[in-house]
């Protein structure tokens, strides 16, 4: 990465997409890739592209493109996802369940190590060979784990305490399902995840194609 550069978040939210378009290549047994040729596979301008990564160092040859093997373990290195993170899910309801499953069958690097509820119908359960625990340990379990990552899958009333025994605990970093913006330190990293406005924004979408659609069978 160049030295001092400040990276925009949507750089950053680009990235994701970029490694997962590599891994299809890869698959293919592509070995290398252009960025105009990149740029028609993902949907993205060639030049965007080329400024994007340019912003971590220079990946690609002219007249060459980029090698998709070491692009892709270039991108993984920055994301850090070349490490292994412990996580903790808080809410053991239908949507921590759901993302307990996807973590364990996905397995790149996230690992879920405990699951706590306030429920006690909930509190011994098993979610793929992990017992659901009584939050009244977490903060214990949290220092006791060297856990990273807190994900918060309760209510929106309880979500800022949860991260605040989460943020003394010593996490690092916050992936937040509770349709509120939390307030926590500086140094602790947060990615809302807010499924309503994902929701909210798709119907924009969708109506502004239908209304261009409208438009031009008027023409």
């Amino acid at each position: 990465m160049k030295k001092d550069a400040k990276i925009s978040n949507a750089v950053i939210k680009r990235l994701p997409r970029y490694r997962r378009y590599l891994k299809e290549l890869q698959k293919k047994g592509v070995d290398k890739i252009s960025s105009n040729e990149f740029s028609s596979l993902i949907g993205y301008t060639a030049s965007q592209i080329r400024q994007d990564l340019n912003n971590f160092g220079g990946f690609g040859q002219q007249g060459y493109g980029y090698n998709v093997e070491g692009l892709y373990n270039e991108i993984s290195a920055i994301l850090g996802l070349d490490k292994e993170y412990k996580m903790v899910i808080v809410g053991a309801g239908n949507l921590g369940q759901a993302i307990a499953n996807h973590t364990y069958y996905y397995k790149a690097g996230f690992v879920v190590c405990g699951i706590f509820d306030i429920n006690p119908r909930l509190i011994g359960l098993k979610i793929n060979d992990i017992e659901v625990m009584d939050y009244e340990t977490i903060v214990d379990y949290v220092e006791q784990n060297q856990i990273d990552i807190g994900i918060i899958c309760t209510t929106k009333d309880s979500a800022q305490e949860v991260a605040d025994k989460l943020c003394f605990a010593g996490v690092r970093g916050l992936w937040n399902f509770a349709p509120i913006d939390l307030e926590v330190p500086e140094y602790i990293a947060v990615e809302n995840v807010h499924l309503s406005d994902s929701l909210h924004s798709l119907a924009y979408h969708m109506n502004r194609n239908y209304e261009e659609k409208e438009k031009a069978a008027q023409k």
